[in-house]
């Protein structure tokens, strides 16, 4: 019977240290992408915050200039939403956070809400709780990741300026570290949030436009709004992969402490098996020793 239950506890710590191989090796792959993440992020970060002092800088020269992407409209009618987040599990409650906040901002709004999902983890969640998926694609990663981001901003900027929606926003993970990421929904359409003139000059900036700021503003928002959407997806990338390197992080610990556990009964059921032996020993000696 002892060796019984011996066998079984070895047979469990086989299994839970394979177990924990392949959640070190998903560990490490995770940090590895996590790593290229980030440098897709710091290397575009300059490009993004450029192209911000650029619209607005055009935006204040051309004045009250009308573009479909930079008026708000009076009435709204329908709102849209990208949600951004992952095509597999393994990450914590990564998918589940964003698919809690869409649910929570879709049942706060007023107008019908047009929902486009990245991320075929957010389905299942989103048709639990109630959202009309009006389109939906996996995640983009590698090196198709920025075409992706593209297409996917080209629709948001269909579906805004043939009026199907009147407003758009975007939920996804912003990334704070490896182990912290935070859930939030940011306006996309109308682009609004220019920034404001530079002190001391009273709104007089010393730039020649070529072409006009208004031509050139009309060129300018499109890609703004492309740039905002790839820089959000990075984003969400760099979140996903964090949230699952600490998640296998954390599985990989757990599976040691379980062997460690596994083990040291293991070693007392040994134990008690040679030390019942050894009574038998002593036992059946007194037995002859007294015959």
């Amino acid at each position: 019977m002892a060796a019984a239950g011996l066998r079984t506890i070895r047979r469990k710590i086989r299994v839970v240290t394979n177990i924990q191989h392949i959640t070190k090796a998903m560990q490490m792959v995770a940090a590895a992408k996590l790593r290229r993440a980030q440098g897709a992020l710091t290397a575009g970060r300059p490009y993004w915050d450029r192209m911000q002092q650029l619209v607005a800088r055009v935006a204040q020269a051309a004045g009250q200039v009308h573009h479909p992407l930079l008026d708000a409209r009076p009435e709204v009618r329908a709102v849209g939403l990208l949600a951004i987040a992952g095509d597999k599990g393994l990450c914590g409650a990564y998918n589940a956070n964003v698919a809690r906040l869409v649910v929570r901002w879709v049942g706060e709004q007023q107008h019908p809400v047009r929902t486009m999902v990245v991320g075929r983890k957010l389905l299942p969640y989103l048709r639990r709780g109630g959202c009309e998926v009006a389109y939906s694609t996996s995640a983009p990663t590698g090196a198709d990741a920025t075409p992706a981001a593209l297409s996917i901003a080209r629709r948001l900027r269909d579906w805004y300026e043939t009026g199907a929606v009147d407003e758009v926003y975007v939920c996804y993970a912003r990334f704070i570290s490896a182990i912290e990421n935070r859930p939030a929904v940011v306006p996309l359409m109308p682009v609004s949030a220019f920034a404001t003139p530079e002190e001391g000059r009273g709104g007089e900036l010393e730039y020649i436009f070529e072409p006009e700021p208004a031509e050139l503003l009309g060129r300018l928002l499109p890609r703004f709004v492309d740039a905002q959407v790839s820089h959000l997806v990075l984003e969400a990338a760099a979140s996903e992969h964090g949230a699952r390197m600490t998640a296998m992080s954390a599985a990989t610990r757990n599976a040691e402490e379980m062997i460690d556990t596994l083990t040291l009964g293991a070693n007392r059921a040994r134990q008690a098996g040679i030390t019942k032996e050894l009574l038998e020993v002593v036992t059946g000696a007194e037995a002859l020793a007294e015959g």
